[in-house]
């Protein structure tokens, strides 16, 4: 059985630096650090004041200690790393692109709706949530469903993005989107490739 520690380091990069920011987040909030007014998303300090930093301080807040936020937070482990190690395997920074488009919605298809009832059992804001399961869906649909019907990818990963991962030098280095749809194969077998040649003459 692995220590914490062992399990720590081996958690992907994204998913472990975003669970990290929000147990920081949350436990500097408990120590009475910070009030949570100055990180919440008010847009008239954003737009009015300039304090452009609510537009991304927002996300790392999941509530007091509770176990709303246990759970929150045992589901950014679990399934975060589940997206970031499955569909989004030595993509890194398409998975950090897919976690800015959709506001950080790291769940499961039944997850979000799960959460939605959680939300209204302990009592809290629905909105989120509901803009969270709208952006996950969005983004399936532009990134998978889209491009299958039409050939056509809408929503590519901006080349800041994988030059940002590839400056980190976090995860898998990153891949150019205009090379995202491969090339068809007319060799007979994988292990076989390359420049053919005439034997005796």
């Amino acid at each position: 059985m692995s220590s914490p520690s062992e399990f720590y380091n081996s958690l992907p990069p994204i998913s472990k630096a975003y669970g990290t920011a929000c147990l920081l987040a949350t436990t500097a909030f408990q120590l009475g650090l910070y009030d949570v007014f100055h990180i919440a998303l008010i847009y008239k300090y954003v737009f009015k004041y300039f304090q452009v930093w609510r537009l991304i301080t927002n996300f790392f807040f999941l509530g007091k200690f509770s176990i709303n936020f246990g759970i929150r937070l045992l589901m950014i482990a679990r399934y975060g790393v589940q997206l970031e190690k499955g569909p989004f395997e030595r993509r890194t920074a398409d998975f950090l692109w897919m976690m800015i488009f959709c506001a950080l919605s790291l769940l499961a298809f039944y997850l979000p709706w799960a959460m939605l009832a959680l939300d209204v059992i302990f009592g809290s804001p629905l909105i989120p949530d509901l803009l969270g399961i709208i952006a996950g869906h969005l983004y399936y649909f532009l990134t998978v469903l889209h491009p299958l019907a039409t050939g056509k990818v809408i929503l590519k990963t901006p080349m800041w993005v994988h030059k940002l991962v590839a400056r980190w030098r976090i995860g898998a280095p990153a891949q150019p989107s205009s090379r995202a749809v491969a090339q068809p194969d007319n060799s007979t077998g994988v292990a076989f490739r390359g420049r053919s040649y005439r034997l005796n003459g």
